[in-house]
């Protein structure tokens, strides 16, 4: 006589490793801001590890690493930026500015690294990610 395979173990582990990768999915790259890129033809292959956000009501904020973003003003920007640089293996700083923040601002920020010899690199996404609706 052949002995019966039951499936019913291999179904729950299926599932445990289903919901397993589910749970630790959402918690490999935090956004933490709605952001909408202007786009761009030209992709850098650089990921800075250290961010800056602008968002469409053009408060600032910044995360280093897998940190949340958090508000800053344009003075306490600099500092926080120093710091979180010295530890970023690129050596770049990512600026996501949403497509309706006005030059100036972006510029604004982009002075203040500048003044204090910081690589900043103004993050878009690609022209052909999005279809023509």
């Amino acid at each position: 006589m052949m002995a019966a395979f039951s499936m019913a173990s291999m179904t729950d582990v299926i599932f445990l490793l289903l919901i397993f990768f589910m749970v630790t999915s959402t918690f490999v790259f935090p956004t933490g801001l709605e952001v909408t890129l202007p786009q761009s033809t030209q992709q850098s292959a650089v990921k800075p590890g250290t961010r800056v956000y602008i968002d469409a009501e053009q408060n600032i904020f910044a995360s280093a690493g897998e940190e949340a973003p958090q508000p800053l003003q344009i003075d306490a920007l600099v500092t926080f930026l120093q710091l979180a640089q010295q530890q970023d293996s690129t050596g770049f700083i990512a600026l996501y500015a949403d497509e309706t923040v006005p030059y100036g601002r972006i510029v604004e920020v982009l002075n203040a690294g500048a003044s204090h010899n910081l690589k900043m690199v103004l993050a878009t996404k690609a022209v052909n990610s999005q279809k023509s609706e």
